[in-house]
């Protein structure tokens, strides 16, 4: 076998690794070997040279009877690493610049933070009328567009959202439907609600674990954001939050 032979299979090993690797999620974070044979295409002896590998190396251990694989601490280790150097708002600005460029209006991107949201990344319109928040912005999640796109993919009670709403003119009574459309249509939208003339379009996006990480939103005046226009720039919002969700971990399996 040749050098070039030699290298080439080499890839193929290493592409055959991180198959394995990428085929544990939230749900299955232990698989069998049978399980394992089901995800990823490779024969029995081919799989169990790779396991004994990657276990020897820590990004996987072992235990049980079948035996069980779940990811190792060099896994860790490099999630670690990775979420360290991690800036959301600089991951962020292919997604948010593409926005602005497709819609002509201020790009925003808010992280949760509580009962409330805050600003961390802000692209303004070139327009000469146009809505900003600013970076640093603060409002709880249950109003506006950006906080409920992520409120509708959080876990809370009715008590909680009595807690959100205190001292805001809010209907709850409407909340969980609101809710639920928001969830279906995969982006929310307030008209006139935190300021006169105002329209907020808003998609969330998800971490690797599949948790709701923010939101990204566009404000515009009504004028130039009719219902026709709002359902477009909804669903271009909600493609381009499904990238910022892949580029912070989330596997396709993850996406529905």
């Amino acid at each position: 076998m040749d050098e070039s032979e030699k290298m080439q299979d080499s890839v193929r090993a290493v592409d055959r690794a991180l198959e394995i690797l990428l085929a544990f999620t939230p749900r299955d974070y232990e698989l069998t070997v049978a399980e394992l044979l089901k995800r990823v295409d490779l024969s029995r002896p081919t799989l169990y040279r790779l396991l004994y590998t990657l276990e020897q190396n820590r990004f996987l251990v072992s235990s049980g009877d079948p035996q069980r694989f779940r990811l190792g601490p060099a896994v860790a280790q490099l999630a670690h690493v990775w979420t360290a150097s991690l800036d959301i708002g600089e991951v962020a600005q292919p997604m948010m610049r593409r926005v602005r460029e497709a819609t002509g209006e201020t790009v925003a991107l808010f992280v949760p933070e509580g009962m409330f949201r805050l600003c961390v990344a802000e692209l303004e319109s070139p327009q000469p009328l146009s809505f900003k928040r600013g970076v640093g912005y603060r409002e709880k999640l249950i109003v506006g567009a950006s906080g409920r796109a992520i409120l509708a993919h959080t876990e809370h009670t009715a008590k909680d959202l009595k807690v959100y709403a205190k001292g805001l003119d809010v209907d709850l009574a409407k909340f969980p439907d609101e809710l639920t459309r928001i969830r279906e249509r995969g982006f929310a939208v307030s008209k006139d609600e935190l300021l006169q003339g105002a329209v907020a379009v808003a998609a969330p996006f998800f971490d690797g674990a599949a948790r709701v990480a923010g939101s990204i939103a566009i404000f515009g005046p009504s004028v130039r954001l009719p219902a026709a226009q709002v359902e477009k720039f909804g669903k271009l919002l909600a493609q381009e939050a499904a990238q910022l969700s892949k580029a912070l971990g989330q596997s396709r399996s993850q996406i529905t």
